[in-house]
């Protein structure tokens, strides 16, 4: 039996300076899916109705709100979602910083506020004055989205432009120092890469550790496409800063893509056989 996909593709408000890499890797993996044998419709986030999808599998990059929201009406029936709608949703930072920190995975020291409200009281729990102030909910649309903030002005200020463009909540969290890697991976595959984004130090330490925690994390928060970011500290201390749901995989995008097509495949036969 031919395997019917729906593949959704991001709307590119959320892929700030990545719309190409992001199509091209939802391109890829469609490719990959119809080598395997498979049929693919795909469809724009921005143009998602709860209609509109007849498919009972979907891969998605949808990461808005409003998609979500379509997304979880869409979900009733369908027989696979991946990412899921609810694992978008523990993406956004306020859900994040719960499921990261109530899991055990290391994760800088961050305090969710009321976009509203002001700092009074919440920076003295941080020892340096060097904090990030990140919106609270989708990764980033605007590069202010996510501010390493040095004065009390400063931080003031960010605050004062999330309330003004409707952000109704943030997240202030610690500067950690160290070497920043960043991750992609593939749940359910021996699938990893990772790299330095930056830094001189290139501090050695365990990938196991990293790969352990990254599908921690993912676990934790129901993905099985994701990638992150994690600081790497002097000593070779890991701590994940971020996590994001189906990134670009830019560097890696035809391994990733075979490996997305073949753990899609293997849920929605998965599926089909739960169900027959």
């Amino acid at each position: 039996m031919v395997l019917n996909f729906a593949g959704i593709k991001r709307k590119t408000e959320y892929s700030p300076n990545h719309v190409g890499n992001d199509f091209l890797i939802i391109k890829r993996t469609t490719e990959e899916l119809e080598q395997l044998g498979c049929r693919v419709a795909l469809y724009d986030e921005s143009e998602l109705t709860p209609a509109s999808v007849k498919e009972g599998f979907i891969f998605s990059m949808v990461q808005g709100p409003e998609g979500v929201r379509v997304l979880e009406k869409i979900a009733g029936r369908a027989s696979l979602i991946i990412n899921s709608p609810q694992s978008v949703e523990n993406c956004y930072r306020v859900n994040m910083v719960r499921l990261l920190t109530e899991c055990g995975v290391p994760f800088p020291k961050s305090i969710v506020i009321d976009t509203g409200k002001d700092l009074d009281g919440v920076l003295q729990e941080f020892a340096s004055q060097k904090v990030w102030i990140k919106r609270g909910d989708v990764h980033a649309v605007h590069k202010e989205d996510v501010t390493l903030a040095y004065t009390d002005e400063e931080k003031a200020s960010v605050l004062k432009e999330f309330h003004r463009r409707g952000i109704r909540n943030a997240v202030v969290q610690e500067h950690l120092i160290g070497d920043v890697v960043k991750f992609y991976a593939v749940r359910e595959s021996t699938f990893f890469y990772w790299y330095y984004l930056n830094g001189v130090h290139h501090t050695p330490f365990k990938q196991k550790q990293l790969i352990d925690l990254a599908q921690a994390s993912a676990q934790a928060m129901g993905l099985y496409v994701f990638g992150g970011d994690a600081i790497i500290a002097a000593d070779g201390w890991i701590t994940v800063i971020d996590i994001n749901d189906w990134p670009s995989f830019a560097p890696v995008r035809d391994e990733a893509a075979k490996n997305i097509a073949q753990l899609l495949v293997r849920k929605a036969k998965e599926n089909e056989h739960a169900q027959g």
